[in-house]
């Protein structure tokens, strides 16, 4: 990623996409450590109703780890990974 420093602020409002180029949401703030003065995570909204039905549906947000996060640019690139994470489906879970 390029290492010019930005305003943080510059954040907000960017679409989001997996590498695949799969809708993920639009930042609507960030999630910070003011001790490591970083940022961790992006707090996500407008969500994919295809990823997020649920989240949409409820019109609450998710966070992204800005570990995800492959590149920032005219919108911000995650990692496919938000296309796999998903709730188990009540079949799914396990009885034990």
């Amino acid at each position: 990623m390029d290492e010019t420093p930005q305003e943080i602020t510059s954040l907000v409002g960017r679409e989001v996409y997996t590498n695949n180029g799969v809708f993920v949401g639009e930042v609507e703030d960030l999630k910070l450590d003011l001790d490591a003065q970083s940022v961790t995570g992006l707090a996500v909204g407008s969500l994919s109703a295809a990823l997020f039905e649920h989240e949409a549906r409820q019109g609450q947000g998710v966070i992204v780890p800005y570990r995800w996060v492959r590149a920032v640019g005219d919108v911000i690139l995650v990692a496919d990974v938000v296309e796999r994470v998903r709730e188990p489906d009540d079949e799914e879970e396990v009885v034990a």
